[in-house]
């Protein structure tokens, strides 16, 4: 029993434990909706909603255990299954979204046919409609997760890989921007430094000076006229 929670506490053991969900509870709820087209009840309507709702609202922690799985199972991973499950988590980023609206829709149309029960015809064709494109999205995501640790399932080839390039170009914009910082700063300091100058002062050491070195003294303009008349006056 212990062994047992301590998987439970792994986001790998809890994708591949819940990712059954938004594709088993869509196909149940949609063929509950289909019933309730067919027997005309709202209390049927109801139930079959709530199935979806289910169904689409389980996407959610599927789709965030996957993401914190997904270095751990990269790792243990072979070079297709890297490339496919690179795919499977693009599918998910991508389309995830249909499943929150899906969810959204349920919600409402619970609460519409239970105010305004004629209204239950409607709103089980339009969730139907959107039940069984979400189903087939799930499918279209599933299928790829399936590949990635499963060998026998694996009767093509494996797709282009994706977060190499996403990485990449990731680091090329960090270089750019490490090197626009740099540019700017080297902007502040000469700004500085042009400034120090026309305010007749010196920065404290040149930049390709030696560290030792002290600048040299500057004179007052007083100072340079009494110097040029000491030397002009006529010596004895």
């Amino acid at each position: 029993m212990n062994t047992f929670f301590q998987h439970l506490r792994d986001p790998e053991y809890m994708h591949v434990l819940l990712n059954p969900l938004p594709v088993y509870g869509l196909a149940f709820g949609t063929l509950a909706l289909a019933l309730a087209l067919l027997l005309r009840n709202y209390r049927v309507t109801v139930a079959a909603l709530v199935l979806v709702f289910v169904g689409a609202i389980s996407a959610w922690p599927v789709y965030q255990y996957g993401e914190s799985a997904y270095d751990r199972v990269k790792s243990m991973s072979d070079a297709p299954g890297e490339q496919w499950l690179d795919e499977h988590m693009a599918r998910g980023e991508k389309m995830i979204w249909l499943f929150y609206v899906l969810a959204g829709v349920a919600v409402i149309g619970v609460g519409a046919v239970l105010k305004w029960p004629r209204t239950s015809f409607a709103i089980t064709v339009g969730t139907l409609v959107l039940g069984g494109v979400t189903l087939g999205t799930g499918g279209y995501i599933a299928y790829a997760g399936g590949h990635v640790r499963h060998r026998e399932f694996r009767f093509e080839a494996p797709p282009p890989p994706r977060m190499g390039e996403h990485h990449h170009e990731e680091e090329q914009h960090g270089a750019e921007t490490h090197e626009h910082a740099t540019e700017q700063k080297r902007k502040q300091l000469e700004a500085s430094r042009k400034q120090l100058e026309a305010a007749g002062g010196s920065p404290s050491a040149s930049p390709g000076g030696s560290p030792g070195a002290s600048p040299s003294p500057q004179l007052s303009p007083e100072q340079h006229k009494h110097d040029e008349h000491h030397h002009d006056q006529p010596k004895p």
